[in-house]
């Protein structure tokens, strides 16, 4: 779409090609009101410094779209300008994110969801699997808690058995507390014993979603969509020292300093903190 400031210098260029064209027929032609051709600012305002400062936060968060990019100048960084002459500036400097296209996909039941009222209520998690530089593969454990929507644990590894993965949750949960139920698919590190026992010795119920519905556990796939392309897909590792560094610091990003739009202008962090959360 053109914008006005961009119609008139192409109306400026028609009326020097073509002398006798009036103002009026050129707005026709290029669908521009006489008044916003005619519009003169009251004052020039420099806006390097807020230029300077977006393009400083496109680099450091690239995945960030124009409303994040709106909070963080205006709630963690104080700058008093208003929404619209951020937008104003961070369309001008054409750093729009491209909307990604939904898949279509067929009809079908969908599966029973209670959200959850109260933190380590009902915890989510999976594994995302990605490369060192070298071509050698890791996987990375990732735990969400789906009321708070904090990362409570990304655990980066070559292997990660079932006796791993107990052994990590636990270590987290004598942190943070234990939940009452945590969310995962059918894989073999879930289903082993290791598992079994543990969650049987701690009371948590391991909710098995029906083979091949990834959709059934939403949340944790929406989130690991978000780690691999702000993360991931940012950085070559090389080594397991690296990753883990690299992720984890993520980790902490994406809990403090990254608003949730579930809940509104918080982060998750702040969130949980609100709740009696202490955030590790």
């Amino acid at each position: 779409m053109v914008g006005a400031k961009k119609k008139r210098l192409i109306l400026g260029r028609m009326r020097e090609k073509f002398p006798g064209l009036s103002i009026r027929s050129a707005c026709k032609v290029v669908g521009l009101q006489q008044s916003s051709y005619h519009y003169k600012k009251n004052s020039q305002r420099d806006d390097t410094a807020l230029q300077e400062k977006l393009l400083e936060l496109a680099q450091k968060h690239s995945e960030d779209g124009r409303p994040t990019m709106i909070w963080r100048l205006r709630t963690r960084l104080g700058w008093t300008d208003n929404h619209k002459r951020i937008g104003r500036v961070y369309r001008e400097l054409n750093l729009q994110i491209g909307k990604r296209k939904r898949k279509r996909s067929r009809t079908e039941r969908r599966f029973l969801f209670l959200a959850p009222r109260r933190p380590n209520e009902l915890w989510a998690m999976d594994f995302v699997m990605d490369a060192f530089a070298d071509g050698r593969r890791f996987r990375i454990l990732t735990v969400k808690d789906l009321f708070t929507h904090e990362a409570v644990l990304l655990y980066v590894d070559r292997s990660i058995p079932g006796s791993m993965v107990a052994r990590e949750l636990d270590r987290v949960c004598r942190a943070r507390g234990f939940p009452e139920a945590i969310i995962c698919d059918n894989g073999s590190e879930f289903v082993s014993k290791a598992m079994d026992q543990w969650a049987f010795d701690k009371n948590i119920k391991l909710n098995f979603i029906r083979p091949g519905k990834p959709i059934e556990n939403a949340f944790i796939e929406s989130f690991n969509g978000k780690l691999r392309v702000s993360c991931l897909n940012q950085h070559w590792f090389m080594s397991l020292e690296h990753a883990r560094q690299v992720i984890e610091e993520w980790r902490h990003t994406y809990n403090t300093d990254r608003p949730n739009k579930p809940l509104g202008t918080l982060t998750p962090a702040e969130f949980a903190m609100r709740h009696g959360v202490k955030y590790s």
